[in-house]
């Protein structure tokens, strides 16, 4: 499989003004990128007039604008997004500069490969980096842990943004939570579908502080632990899936 504008990438928005132009610029410049799909969340800033004018000045087909009247959250952008992809593989896109592009080959190389239909790119793999805040990484491995306990994977890291997946993969899935629970909702149903590969591949991750604009707090992690045992353990796994994975991957 040729790798040339093989991705969606689905980049959610809030209040980015400071950064967005600038990751899209990296994303455009990937030769797998394939269509940039953003997804404003009512941002409060000039984070539309600064993506405007950039897709203005660009005048590339590749960049996709849609946006939402109200503030939803995270989950509600990338569903949106997930929906408008048409791209063979789609990833998510953080609109700062924790995340970087050049991970993109890697991220995708089992799923180009056929090794995998889903992977995630971990931040918690061995290898160099920055060094992180511990609590803050120690949440993440704690929720990660406890997804593992209740999905049977053994991810060491499900809360990071860096997850690809074949397109006909992610939207066979019925996803319905609108903010950051959405990783795990993801990750539930993923799992759940017992015929899917999964991969998982080590990332650079450069954070940032609550000062530059990090979003996600401990009641985020609060509701994350509330969404683990509703998807894993109370809700039905029939309205997981639009269609059976048979139908879904018999081109495979």
């Amino acid at each position: 499989m040729k790798t040339k504008n093989i991705l969606s990438v689905i980049i959610p928005v809030y209040n980015e003004e400071s950064t967005v132009e600038e990751i899209l610029d990296k994303v455009l410049s990937r030769p797998e990128t394939g269509e940039i799909i953003i997804v404003d969340d009512a941002s409060s800033d000039n984070s539309i007039a600064v993506i405007e004018k950039y897709i203005k000045s660009k005048k590339n087909k590749k960049i996709k604008l849609f946006t939402q009247k109200q503030n939803k959250g995270k989950g509600a952008a990338i569903r949106c997004g997930f929906d408008e992809a048409s791209c063979p593989i789609v990833i998510i896109q953080d609109a700062d500069w924790e995340y970087t592009p050049d991970d993109y080959p890697i991220v995708i190389e089992p799923i180009v490969s056929g090794k995998a239909d889903v992977c995630y790119g971990s931040r918690f793999q061995p290898g160099p980096g920055q060094v992180h805040h511990f609590r803050h990484t120690m949440g993440n491995k704690s929720l990660t842990f406890i997804s593992n306990i209740l999905t049977n994977l053994t991810l060491t890291d499900m809360e990071t943004c860096y997850k690809a997946f074949k397109r006909e993969v992610i939207q066979n899935l019925n996803l319905e939570t609108n903010r950051f629970g959405i990783e795990v909702e993801m990750t539930a149903k993923i799992a759940q579908a017992k015929s899917l590969k999964v991969y998982e591949v080590p990332i650079r991750y450069f954070s940032r502080s609550y000062e530059e604009g990090k979003k996600i707090g401990w009641k985020d992690g609060i509701s994350a632990l509330w969404y683990m045992i509703k998807y894993n353990l109370l809700r039905s796994k029939q309205s997981f899936y639009k269609k059976p994975w048979k139908e879904v991957l018999k081109s495979d």
